[in-house]
């Protein structure tokens, strides 16, 4: 499916987190096929590189894969100094990694919650303290963080995946208000989206009705509108679901 969005990311470099596949590899092909050269951040080494071949063989742009889990500050840390040092900056940050654990909250444990909570909220939060400060240093840039359906409502057997969204979907206000405040050359875009036919959900569910999924082309299309917007405004939030999605509103 071809993006129905135009925008022009010639010379910008993107860091897409969980770009190897789903999501997060519909929001990689769409960066690449606006221009911009795509920092492919997973830990599934060998999906991440067979995208970059992918997207290099297709002439869009440059893509290349970063080791990364997101889990681990000193590691994301890391991965922003060996960008300083090869002399290179990341103008788009696309927060995507997320995992989820489908258990009633009685049967859960410690580290189950730990490993959701920590994915799905932590490691945005660090990805987006090394991104900022260099954004604010640099006078531009923009950060979009994938949230769900689950910051605004929940459902049972989604606790920790609730708490997490909601708790990132928090911290993208707070961060669009101080952006407003420290240089509004930065945008900071929170995008809700619903249901999606990608191995998300349908490795957890297999048996799921795809007539109640989007594609998630139709999601990387929405990344794509955010950072369209003229610089005179700002798309702090944007919702995204299928006509039949049963947890909106």
């Amino acid at each position: 499916m071809e993006s129905g969005v135009r925008v022009d990311l010639h010379g910008k470099q993107a860091l897409v987190t969980g770009g190897a596949r789903g999501l997060g590899a519909s929001i990689a092909r769409r960066l690449a096929g606006a221009g911009a050269s795509v920092l492919v951040a997973d830990l599934r080494k060998d999906l991440a590189r067979d995208l970059c071949n992918e997207l290099g063989a297709m002439g869009r742009g440059d893509a290349r894969f970063v080791e990364m889990d997101v889990r681990d500050a000193a590691a994301v840390a890391e991965v922003f100094k060996d960008l300083e040092a090869e002399g290179q900056e990341v103008d788009i940050l696309v927060n995507n990694a997320a995992v989820d654990v489908s258990k009633p909250i009685e049967h859960l444990t410690a580290d189950e919650v730990t490993r959701v909570v920590t994915t799905n909220l932590l490691g945005p939060m660090y990805l987006c303290l090394e991104t900022y400060r260099r954004m604010v240093a640099r006078g531009g840039g923009h950060i979009v963080n994938i949230l769900s359906t689950a910051a605004n409502r929940t459902w049972t057997e989604a606790g920790p995946y609730a708490a997490g969204k909601s708790g990132l979907r928090a911290f993208t206000h707070t961060l669009f208000k101080e952006a407003q405040r420290d240089c509004p050359g930065i945008g900071v875009t929170g995008i809700i989206a619903g249901g999606m036919e990608t191995p998300f959900i349908m490795e957890r569910f297999p048996d799921a009705d795809t007539s109640m999924l989007q594609s998630p082309d139709i999601v990387a299309d929405t990344v794509l509108y955010a950072l369209s917007v003229p610089a005179g405004s700002a798309v702090s939030e944007l919702v995204v679901v299928p006509r039949k999605e049963p947890s909106w509103p």
